[in-house]
């Protein structure tokens, strides 16, 4: 779903602002910025550590300093790309995780307890920010991405 949302944005909503961001910087509201934050979050929870964490080029670890955004906007491409990136990323680990992972604590000290509670919390944050740009398309050029039922084996999805 989040692929079909960043399909469907026109160019010139790449940078629009989803709503008003007064707390820290209004660039945190803009479409590609809201996608940008779900990914780096996919992956950085894909991980099995924290440390030594780094995103593919050319992302930035901005998003683990409060108020800083990347040195520039990213592309739908890049976007794209990273997304793929990620979704493979995910499926590697489903495809691994055992009966005696899923249960085991992810890291000290996390508000996050289990893996298999990790997978279900990744889930939910790119689903909200997903929905967010459907909602924002669907108020902004008149139709909204459509529903995703089920991903296909080569990180394409299936529309019902």
């Amino acid at each position: 779903m989040l692929d079909n949302a960043l399909q469907a944005c026109p160019n010139e909503l790449w940078q629009a602002r989803l709503y008003d961001e007064r707390e820290i910087k209004p660039e945190f509201a803009e479409f590609w910025y809201i996608a940008y934050h779900a990914l780096f979050w996919l992956d950085f929870y894909l991980s099995e550590t924290a440390e030594g964490f780094a995103p593919p080029a050319p992302f930035t670890l901005s998003e683990f300093e409060a108020g800083l955004l990347p040195e520039r906007v990213y592309t739908k491409a890049e976007l794209r790309s990273y997304l793929q990136y990620g979704r493979n990323k995910c499926r590697t680990s489903l495809d691994t995780l055992t009966d005696v992972q899923a249960p085991q604590q992810v890291r000290a000290n996390w508000h996050i307890k289990s893996v298999a509670e990790l997978h279900i919390y990744n889930l939910r944050h790119v689903q909200e920010h997903a929905a967010q740009l459907a909602l924002f398309l669907g108020q902004n050029v008149g139709t909204a991405p459509g529903w995703v039922g089920r991903a296909q084996n080569k990180g394409t999805a299936e529309q019902s």
